[in-house]
């Protein structure tokens, strides 16, 4: 459940200690005393927390993420057992039985308490209980020790048959339950970790109390909301009375209902009259009820619980494919109205995910800040802290969720179906109370990689075609569900993937309006992207002081920036093309090698900038056809050299600037020339119409080359004039607009490569847009 209910808990967070040991010397200890007399040194460290960080704090490892610390680092820690230690009091309270929680234990877990195995675990990806009514404990100085083996032990134990896949690798976590990407990721280093990473309490919990509370919106229509509340509770009483309560409040709607029970499951309706809806961001409101949904007995208040719900529908309207004329459908309709998606892929807030609750509010403030509407949760993810979601419904950001398998053909097996379907189940209660969540999706590019692996069919998966919406269907039932991103149903696999209605564009990454991205007829992007070098200031906060710069043969086989870019095996050379690929995207467009760090780092953010900005405004400029674009992405979750744009310090790059100006709610933009011709599109993604006044300037002459004043329609994308184009002319136009309540200023970059760097570095100064950019450079 997400949300507060009114238990005592004992919080177990804060100072600890651990000890660890080569694998191979593990004798698997059980208590303290133990570790004491093997000679296995204690130091101090915090939870939660992770391995590799508790090094670093204690001086036996190098900073993790400088220079080729990575690879040092991984070599270090994979092979190693860790043990965690503290000690707990644990008072009586009458009537009420204590529970230890883990909310995140990375990965292969024993817990042991006074000695005795109290709990095996073996995923990281959700919480874990362990009862203690029953295990005679002391009120005082209890030990609790958690041995955690090595995440590539624990892949040994599996045979891998030939239908099973996965690249670089990655092929030793397709069975354990893992974030995929710590495995090693074209966008994160390789770091197995271990430890405690979330929260660690124990609960004590009453005899007659609520379990799993679920309010969802069935339906919306005239002047209501028809809502649905499904509440599993315990009754330990056979003659007492039983009520059950709901309190809900929002500006000036309220409910307050109250119904008897006599079993342990209840399911209940009831209309709120002119409800105050949750729309996403941009399209009206983030209203938010607060609930309290409370168990009486015999009058007084056994239980109760407390979250925030979002009163709204959303439905995906989705054709399997699409045609060159744009027939078929993949958009998001949310309380009966189209919205256009534009937003992000969420990626690791941090390679160590003990950190991420530290950095979910600043990245979300981004976010906010450049005009998203939507997140996508990658699925080789973590399924992301309970904070993430809480500020999603508050600032109105629509969540795709993915669930978290990626790029691989996964077992099938019985015995992996069951671990699959706990942690589906697991996921699917935490958050679905959310109103940001509004898709749930199998995972990310696996029916890809049965075609990437050889393999026929995607639709034989039975993760993703039984076991996940299954789960989704017993548990929620309340927003779509989708196999895979992208989708490969029957259908698509008859007609060809290149036709599916949503896609990752990728491609060759060549020149931003290749034929690849100009061709590309899917309704919805979920990932598309382009590199861009990050800052020399940032850099030279991961790179050493001797690698910094090197020429371009000289980098492009530099083990530092390959590691950073992101190679995360060394030896391996998985994705040892990505400098070059940054060179060669300034050769597209500005027809020279740079000669400083400088020049590289300000190029490679202007090839970027201008290819995030013409992904954005080609679907935008499509409205109507087109229905979201989803790019690759924020923020990095360590430093690189990545399609990010704002690097791991949350500096921002110049593709941010200018995303945040292509992803207003209203803006006048440039389509792309046909026939001598370009069209001046008024964009508006408002639910009510606007007028607007333009002017499109040449930066350079002033010459004027449209004026005039446009009528949009509520949600519509309109032509409001026509200019000619020649290719011969290099340009940058200033594109001024204004309504009564707003004004914006957008460009265009006119011609065809290549321009000149230094010229179009004059053009931004010129036109006063960028100046927090330009003085970096």
């Amino acid at each position: 459940m997400n949300g507060q209910n009114n238990r005592k808990k004992i919080e177990l967070c804060g100072d600890w200690e651990f000890s660890y040991v080569d694998f191979k010397d593990d004798k698997k200890y059980e208590s303290a005393q133990e570790l004491k007399n093997a000679g296995l040194k204690a130091y101090p460290c915090a939870v939660p927390g992770s391995f590799e960080l508790d090094l670093y704090k204690n001086h036996l490892c190098g900073e993790p993420f400088f220079g080729m610390n990575p690879a040092k680092v991984r070599q270090l820690t994979e092979n190693c057992s860790v043990y965690y230690r503290r000690s707990f009091d644990l008072p009586e309270i009458g009537g009420a039985k204590p529970v230890l929680v883990f909310e995140g234990l990375d990965c292969a877990a024993f817990v042991y308490i006074n000695g005795v195995l109290a709990g095996e675990f073996d995923n990281m990806l959700i919480p874990h209980e362990i009862g203690l009514e029953n295990l005679n404990l002391k009120q005082k100085d209890n030990e609790l020790l958690v041995r955690i083996t090595p995440a590539i032990e624990a892949a040994k134990n599996h045979e891998y048959p030939p239908g099973v896949a996965a690249m670089g690798a990655n092929a030793e976590s397709l069975y354990v339950r893992k974030a995929p990407h710590m495995y090693g990721w074209d966008i994160m280093p390789r770091f197995l970790s271990a430890g405690i990473w979330r929260p660690v309490y124990i609960e004590y919990r009453g005899a007659d109390r609520l379990g799993e509370v679920f309010m969802r919106t069935l339906a919306l229509g005239g002047h209501g909301a028809d809502i649905c509340l499904d509440c599993n509770m315990a009754l330990s009483g056979r003659d007492d009375k039983y009520s059950l309560g709901l309190a809900m409040a929002c500006g000036g709607s309220a409910v307050d209902l109250s119904w008897d029970v006599y079993f342990g499951s209840v399911k209940k309706r009831f209309a709120i009259h002119d409800p105050k809806l949750w729309f996403p961001k941009g399209s009206g409101p983030q209203n938010l009820y607060e609930v309290c949904v409370y168990l009486k007995k015999n009058g007084e208040v056994a239980d109760e619980y407390r979250f925030k719900f979002g009163v709204r529908t959303v439905k995906l309207n989705r054709t399997s494919t699409t045609d060159q004329f744009g027939n078929g459908a993949f958009e998001f309709i949310v309380n009966g109205a189209r919205v256009f998606m534009k937003g992000s892929n969420w990626v690791p807030a941090d390679a160590f995910h003990s950190r991420d609750r530290e950095r979910i509010p600043p990245m979300l403030e981004l976010a906010e800040d450049i005009n998203c509407n939507m997140l996508r949760c990658w699925g080789g993810n973590v399924y992301e802290d309970d904070l993430f979601y809480e500020l999603c419904d508050e600032k109105g950001f629509l969540v795709w969720q993915d669930f978290a398998f990626a790029c691989a053909v996964y077992p099938n097996d019985e015995a992996f179906c069951r671990a699959v379907k706990k942690e589906a189940e697991a996921v699917v209660k935490r958050l679905r109370n959310h109103a940001c969540v509004a898709l749930w999706s199998g995972d990310n590019e696996c029916d890809e990689a049965y075609l990437w692996n050889g393999y026929s069919d995607p639709n034989k998966n039975k993760i993703t075609r039984e076991v996940l919406p299954e789960a989704v269907a017993a548990w929620d039932g309340s927003r779509p569900y989708i196999a895979s991103s992208p989708y490969l149903d029957e259908t698509t696999i008859k007609t060809g993937r290149e036709y599916a209605s949503e896609q990752h564009l990728w491609g060759p990454r060549d020149y931003y309006k290749s034929k690849f991205y100009m061709d590309s007829i899917c309704h919805f992007a979920s990932e598309i992207g382009y590199h861009g070098c990050p800052s020399p200031e940032s850099i030279k906060k991961f790179i050493e002081p001797a690698h910094l710069w090197l020429g371009r043969d000289g980098l492009i086989k530099d083990e530092q920036w390959l590691l950073h870019s992101t190679s995360p095996v060394p030896e391996l050379h998985l994705y040892d093309y990505r400098i070059e690929l940054m060179f060669k995207q300034i050769d597209e467009v500005f027809g020279k090698t740079p000669e400083s760090l400088e020049e590289f780092a300000a190029a490679s953010q202007i090839v970027q900038a201008e290819a995030k900005k013409f992904f954005i405004e080609l679907f935008r400029g499509g409205k109507g056809r087109r229905s979201g674009i989803l790019w690759w992405n924020l923020i990095d979750g360590w430093p690189q050299f990545s399609d990010a744009v704002t690097d791991y310090y949350f500096d921002k790059k110049l593709a941010y600037h200018y995303i945040k100006n292509s992803q207003k709610q209203l803006f006048v933009m440039l389509r792309e020339p046909d026939n001598w011709v370009q069209e001046v599109a008024v964009v508006n993604d408002y639910l009510c119409p606007q007028r607007v006044s333009f002017k499109i300037t040449d930066i350079d002459t002033a010459e004027i080359l449209a004026s005039g004043v446009s009528d949009a329609g509520e949600n519509s994308s309109v032509t409001a004039a026509r200019i000619p184009f020649v290719r011969g002319k290099k340009r940058f136009l200033a594109i001024d607009w204004e309504t009564t309540s707003e004004k914006g200023r957008n460009h265009y970059l006119s011609g065809h490569p290549p321009f000149s760097l230094e010229q179009y570095l004059g053009w931004i100064e010129k036109s006063g847009m960028f100046e927090e950019w330009r003085r970096k450079f």
